[in-house]
């Protein structure tokens, strides 16, 4: 059974706690690598300016701790590998319906797509819990 490196722990414990349950189940049957969860502002910025992210600093889900968005790639990593990035969603989908924990993909919007992204859908209504 695949597991997380060191690495990967640390950055899913940046995330909301819905992440963390999730992508615990997922590295059970797909063996994967949390590239991202909280991401600061220079970073933020960086993400936008080099045209890997539509949202400023504080517009994106990644910018709040625990971060509403993570991104994980195929394990090894493998950021372009369309096919593998699908491959990893569709499992982490069916995952997320069954604890209950309601997902977008980046890999389904249109004109923009982000395939190793995932965000609580509708994550500005989780950010009353930080004030």
């Amino acid at each position: 059974m695949p597991e997380f490196s060191r690495k990967s722990i640390d950055i899913l414990n940046q995330a909301h706690l819905y992440f963390i349950r999730l992508f615990n189940e997922v590295i059970k049957e797909y063996d994967c690598t949390i590239a991202c969860a909280f991401r600061g502002q220079q970073a933020q910025e960086k993400a936008f300016n080099d045209k890997f992210s539509k949202a400023h600093w504080l517009e994106s889900p990644h910018n709040y701790m625990p971060a509403l968005a993570v991104d994980v790639v195929p394990y090894p990593t493998m950021w372009s590998d369309e096919n593998k990035l699908i491959e990893l969603a569709g499992i982490v989908k069916i995952k997320a319906i069954d604890l209950g924990i309601d997902i977008e993909w980046g890999g389904d919007w249109i004109g923009f797509k982000d395939l190793p992204h995932y965000q609580l859908r509708n994550w500005k209504k989780y950010l009353g819990d930080y004030k």
